[in-house]
C-alpha cells in the first residue's frame, strides 16, 4: 500500500510541475505574447497592402481618365483653333505641329528625337601613338 502511495504521489506530482512549469514559465508566456503580436502584425500588414492595392489601382483609373480629358480637351483646341482663326497663318498657329498627334496619338517624323548623332563621335577611334 505504500507503493501504491508513493506511485500516486509522483504522479500526480509530475502533472503538478508540469501544470505549474507549463503556466509558471515566463519566458513561454512571452514566447505566446510575442506570437500573438506577431500574427496581429501580419493581420495589419496583409490588410495594408490590400489597401494600397486597391489605392493604387484607383489612382491608375483616375489618371487614365485624366489623360483621356486632357486629350479631349487638347484635340478640340486644335480643332477649333483652326476653325475660330481660319485668317492665321500656319506658321503663327500654336497647335501646328501638334495637329496631327492630337488627330492620330502620333508624333510627327521631323519631331522625334534621333537616337544618333550626324558623324561619329570618335570615341571608339584608337590613335596608334598611345599602343606600345
Amino acid at each position: 500500500m505504500t507503493w501504491e502511495y508513493a506511485l500516486i504521489g509522483l504522479v500526480v506530482g509530475i502533472i503538478i510541475g508540469a501544470v505549474a512549469m507549463r503556466f509558471g514559465n515566463r519566458k513561454l508566456r512571452q514566447q505566446q505574447t510575442l506570437q500573438h503580436e506577431l500574427e496581429k502584425s501580419k493581420a495589419e500588414l496583409d490588410e495594408y497592402r490590400e489597401e494600397l492595392t486597391s489605392h493604387f489601382a484607383r489612382s491608375a483609373e483616375l489618371l487614365d481618365n485624366m489623360a483621356d480629358d486632357y486629350r479631349q480637351l487638347y484635340q478640340h483646341m486644335a480643332k477649333s483653333s483652326n476653325s475660330l482663326l481660319p485668317d492665321q497663318r500656319r506658321e503663327d498657329n500654336p497647335f501646328r505641329y501638334r495637329l496631327t498627334e492630337a488627330d492620330n496619338d502620333q508624333i510627327p517624323a521631323e519631331m522625334q528625337p534621333r537616337d544618333y548623332p550626324e558623324s561619329a563621335s570618335g570615341l571608339l577611334r584608337t590613335t596608334r601613338g598611345l599602343r606600345k
